[in-house]
């Protein structure tokens, strides 16, 4: 491309194309790698940058002097980004939030099913050869299924309320903590019942999490937490890493305490080596479910989230006009 891009991209084009999504005729575009060389060049002239929620930190002296006006986030994650720095650059920070609700609400729901009844488990075992003893296990066991068991949300945003949603069709109860939801914000239909998180903990069947990494919600779920779960509950994370104590969470799963837990977020992406979810063996192991980061991404939700980011960098590098969904 010839010329200073008015837009730099910090995902490949192809990741747009290839689901239909064609960025607009309207733009002049640089796709950029987070540690091009040519990056800080480019940025200097652009008028909005376009990334992704998920990846390294974007270190503030990258718009240092810069013409931008929005950095669009092509999901709802804007933590990659210097807040204090962005605010005081001027430079607007802009999400599209509940563009991957559904797609987070079906992992969730799949997660619980597959830990509740110990599918990949049972899958790992036919392979070993244990069809008939791990069948004659399982039935013993009595494994629930959703319907009317109580699923904890902690945090009921947009994500939040999503998810309660599909697991109240299927079956489900819903408690949830949130001390920045008015009540007046629940859906009467959800049923749903306020609880705090050390109640909501006691009750659960299964607890799934759906706040943001900020600093009161580090560690939010730490090995005093999860003590309080019940018995044979199950504990998912589709939010961010660091909200769960993994260390704790390891010992817990290798107690037996719990029925599962599904993580598909850690506090180092990808998660290293020493990383003590990685260690586990064993029962322990067949009781974790790990997904590298996915849960809120199909191709449905990556169309909708790419469409609308594109359309407000429109509006703003072309038109002149205020970002939508602007987050500071």
């Amino acid at each position: 491309m010839s010329g200073t891009a008015r837009v730099v991209c910090l995902r490949p084009e192809e990741d747009f194309l290839k689901i239909g999504v064609t960025p607009p005729r309207t733009l002049s575009i640089a796709y950029l790698a987070p540690d091009a060389a040519e990056l800080a060049e480019n940025l200097r002239t652009a008028r909005a940058v376009v990334i992704p929620a998920v990846g390294p930190k974007l270190e503030a002296a990258l718009f240092e002097g810069s013409a931008i006006k929005l950095v669009q986030v092509t999901g709802a994650g804007v933590d990659r980004l210097d807040r204090p720095a962005m605010e005081a650059l001027g430079i607007a920070v802009a999400n599209v939030a509940g563009g991957s609700n559904s797609a987070l609400a079906d992992y969730c729901v799949a997660a619980a099913l597959n830990l509740l009844r110990r599918m990949s488990w049972a899958s790992s075992e036919i392979r070993k050869g244990n069809y008939t003893q791990f069948r004659a296990a399982m039935i013993a066991a009595s494994l629930p299924g959703l319907e009317g068991l109580t699923v904890g949300v902690v945090g009921f945003g947009n994500i939040g309320r999503s998810v309660a949603q599909a697991f109240k069709g299927m079956g489900s109860e819903i408690v949830y903590f949130d001390p920045l939801v008015d009540d007046s914000a629940v859906p009467v239909e959800l049923g749903a019942r306020r609880l705090e998180l050390d109640a909501l903990l006691t009750e659960s069947d299964v607890v799934t999490l759906h706040v943001p990494l900020i600093p009161a919600t580090e560690n939010l779920i730490g090995a005093a937490e999860l003590a309080r779960m019940k018995s044979g509950a199950v504990l998912i994370n589709a939010a961010r890493g660091g909200i769960v104590d993994e260390a704790a969470l390891a010992e817990h799963l290798s107690s037996g305490q719990l029925a599962g837990a599904a993580v598909d977020v850690y506090s180092t992406e990808p998660p290293a080596p020493s990383n003590p979810l990685l260690a586990l063996g064993g029962e322990p192991a067949e009781r974790l479910l790990l997904t590298p980061h996915v849960a809120g991404i199909t191709r449905q939700s990556w169309a909708g989230l790419f469409e609308a980011a594109w359309a407000n960098v429109v509006r703003v590098a072309v038109d002149g006009e205020d970002p939508l969904n602007r987050v500071y």
